[in-house]
């Protein structure tokens, strides 16, 4: 087992294009770490420099010890699990998992426990003797990932091996290659666009965008402490929602000017972020789940509410997911495949109980879970804290 360290790495292909950008990892024995990010942010660019599939333009990637700069694939004790999985049609699903060992000229016996042993963990054992034509999306996937088993190498690269699986069988991979990871406790390199997958997968995830590194932390830190305004709309689904505001403060706390409405906050809000006091002017980040229709609480809301008209509904059975619009200018989270704005024309959406009796096109009281919300700076899109 080993390290994965990438010093100051970056591409720059020979068009003038620079793909990844000083990009600064260490990826510790054992850890399970997802790259995600919007299409063409360079995760899979980075995957492959890793993997020693694209050269490196500048600083330093080691495996272990070792500097692995100039290694050849082949020597950089690796296994890699690619989205279309390239299995060999013509062989059986027992001669793809040990062809790697057999070029490696690993003996007989060894190949034959090593792939039984594999087949046994991925519950393969009754499809030994099939072909991949033969098997279904889910049995490839674990052919894939018992060749790269059966190596037994320092560390697993995977570039979005879920991605052809249909929306079910994605999410019942996903937990058995976690559970597989844990059980095998190799280090891995996971990439994938879909930030679910990151958030449920990894121990630690790397935000990109653009080439850039955004922020590298556990999937819950991520989410409840995003560093800037691009890692707040990113992780999470559906996205935070994001205006421009204005905040003005009393002995009390404060109060968030939103468009036409207004929005009170306690002073723990100003004790856990004391520079938003040297702010006037922020962008404010609201996540779906402290939206809620008023009229189920009990308690007051004065201070705490917005009013506003539904214009859909989407009805989920454990939740309802309640498009509104909120009257304050969005905020472009920089991700180029978001959309700022649902097909009804909102700007808003709440994570609302389904016990909730809105109806569409009717008005509706929403209450706000300030002590929640987020605030960023209005110019460098990075949170405000202390």
């Amino acid at each position: 087992m080993a390290t994965v360290t990438l010093d100051k790495v970056n591409k720059i292909y020979e068009n003038g294009f620079h793909a990844i950008h000083d990009l600064d990892l260490e990826i510790a024995d054992k850890e399970f770490l997802v790259l995600v990010g919007p299409s063409g942010c360079g995760k899979s660019t980075a995957l492959r420099m890793i993997a020693g599939l694209e050269t490196i333009s500048g600083g330093e990637m080691k495996i272990g010890e070792k500097v692995v700069n100039d290694v050849e694939p082949k020597d950089r004790d690796i296994a890699m699990v690619f989205q279309n999985y390239a299995l060999y049609p013509h062989m059986t699903v027992y001669d793809n998992i040990g062809f790697a060992l057999k070029l490696a000229k690993v003996p007989k016996d060894e190949i034959d426990r090593r792939v039984r042993q594999a087949s046994k963990i991925l519950e393969l054992d009754a499809n030994l003797d099939r072909k991949p034509g033969q098997l279904s999306g889910g049995q490839r996937q674990r052919v894939a990932m018992g060749r790269a088993i059966v190596r037994q190498p320092a560390a697993f690269l995977m570039d979005e091996p879920l991605s052809n699986l249909d929306a079910k069988l994605r999410v019942q991979m996903r937990a058995e290659i976690a559970a597989l990871q844990r059980d095998l406790a190799v280090t891995t390199v996971y990439v994938t666009h879909d930030q679910i997958e990151a958030m449920t997968m990894g121990d630690r995830v790397a935000v990109l965008k653009a080439g850039y590194l955004q922020q590298v932390d556990t999937p819950q830190n991520l989410y409840d402490k995003p560093d800037n305004v691009f890692v707040a709309a990113f992780i999470g689904s559906p996205s935070m929602n994001l205006y421009e505001a204005t905040v003005e403060f009393d002995d009390n706390g404060g109060t968030v000017h939103l468009g036409d409405q207004n929005l009170r906050i306690g002073p723990e809000v100003l004790e856990n972020r004391p520079a938003l006091r040297d702010h006037g002017k922020v962008i404010v980040g609201i996540r779906p789940e402290d939206f809620e229709d008023a009229s189920l609480f009990e308690g007051d809301t004065t201070g705490r509410e917005l009013t506003s008209n539904v214009r859909l509904i989407e009805a989920l059975g454990s939740e309802l997911m309640v498009h509104f619009d909120i009257n304050a200018r969005t905020v472009d989270s920089g991700d180029p495949d978001a959309v700022e704005e649902s097909d009804s024309g909102s700007n808003a959406v709440g994570r609302f109980n389904p016990r909730s009796r809105v109806k569409m096109r009717e008005d509706v009281r929403i209450a706000v879970a300030t002590d929640n919300m987020h605030f960023f700076d209005p110019e460098t899109h990075l949170s405000i804290w202390s």
